[in-house]
């Protein structure tokens, strides 16, 4: 069974999801989509990206990837496909692949053939994106899609920082629980920790939290705490209650963890 994933901050009130599932399921009526997420913020990049990294290994080899949040092309972005762990992964170049990917993919093309061919470049999603995805999802070759690309933007604000003994990340997602996950990740926690002990701070600082727990049922209802998540992500959270609006947490807001 072939498999296309879209991931986009269309929401689900108008209709343009509907029409992306069109567009596919006429050039390839036999495939099987899947929707990881349509609520991106929108425009938001890290939140795509975290979909994305946090819902591909689930997956078999050979799934297709569209990511249709900031799509559109300009002299510094470019719409590539990428070949990463036997998947494939279809966006613009807008920062958001380095985020996806612990290591350089297999092969990345740009979608120039596909373009020059496209009735629109408007809805890049819909008329270029899901070309090159339909067609990579029957079995087709890469080189058909375009020229031997390389990924140029990497959006470096949003990858923690350390300062001796200091981590400062980012909140680059708030999931429907009102969990906020960063972009702190156990093997960097573990690393620059070496077993010491600790205080995350955040919210300039007015909120602290000393210790990881390992549920979200390990202190008591609407209790504040920490625990890495199955993403691998530390999360900060709260039993039973919305994290992000009780303790005032917004995207993009600093986490900093203070090792003594």
């Amino acid at each position: 069974m072939s498999i296309i994933t879209l991931t986009t901050d269309m929401g689900t009130r108008d209709y343009y999801v509907g029409v992306l599932k069109g567009a596919i399921l006429k050039l390839f009526p036999e495939v099987s989509i899947v929707d990881l997420s349509h609520h991106i913020k929108p425009f938001y990049v890290p939140g795509a990206a975290m979909t994305v990294r946090n819902s591909y290994p689930d997956f078999p080899r050979g799934t297709v990837h569209i990511i249709g949040v900031s799509p559109n092309q300009n002299d510094r972005i470019d719409h590539l496909a990428i070949e990463f762990r036997g998947q494939y992964f279809i966006g613009a170049d807008n920062g958001m692949f380095p985020l996806i990917f612990d290591r350089e993919p297999t092969k990345v093309v740009n979608l120039s053939l596909i373009q020059q061919t496209a009735a629109s470049a408007i809805f890049p999603t819909r008329d270029i994106f899901a070309v090159a995805a339909c067609h990579l999802a029957k079995g087709g070759i890469m080189e058909i899609l375009g020229r031997p690309a390389q990924i140029m933007n990497e959006r470096t604000s949003f990858v923690p920082t350390i300062d001796g003994s200091i981590i400062r990340g980012l909140a680059i997602h708030i999931d429907i629980y009102g969990n906020i996950i960063t972009n702190i990740d156990r093997n960097l926690f573990k690393t620059v920790g070496q077993g010491r002990s600790f205080e995350i701070r955040f919210r300039r600082e007015q909120h602290v939290i000393n210790k990881v727990y390992e549920s979200y049922l390990d202190v008591p209802i609407a209790e504040k705490m920490a625990l890495f998540g199955a993403s691998g992500l530390l999360e900060i959270a709260m039993n039973g209650s919305n994290a992000a609006q009780l303790l005032g947490v917004k995207h993009e807001d600093v986490i900093s963890i203070t090792f003594k």
